[in-house]
């Protein structure tokens, strides 16, 4: 299947229902150092995504999908101090850290195509 728009991208679209999850979940949370900078990681996972594709050239789609992949590991790295300060149960953190690692493994996938 060739792509046509960056919407038609699945890591983009997980990114997106990643980063709708990430807000609603996060959105009374009072560390606010916390609550901006894992919202900020989230969305820039699929605004790389769309900004490289964009682009229209391979070398710099690749860039901006390695950039993506490295905001994915941001997020699933605050995932992790998530569940340490109790601002995720474990069963809420387990689905988001698939979630991501689902994304990042998808991203990974693209770069190799590319």
């Amino acid at each position: 299947m060739k792509v046509e728009r960056f919407e038609d991208i699945i890591a983009w679209q997980k990114a997106g229902e990643l980063s709708l999850i990430i807000y609603k979940k996060f959105k009374d949370n009072n560390d606010f150092a916390f609550k901006n900078q894992i919202q900020r990681a989230v969305i820039s996972i699929m605004n790389n995504i769309a900004e490289g594709f964009e682009r229209k050239g391979n070398k710099e789609f690749k860039h901006f999908l390695f950039i993506a992949k490295g905001s994915c590991g941001e997020v699933r790295s605050m995932l992790y101090l998530a569940l340490k300060l109790k601002y995720l149960s474990e069963n809420e953190s387990k689905k988001l850290h698939c979630l991501s690692l689902e994304i990042s493994k998808l991203l990974s996938g693209f770069i190799k195509t590319l």
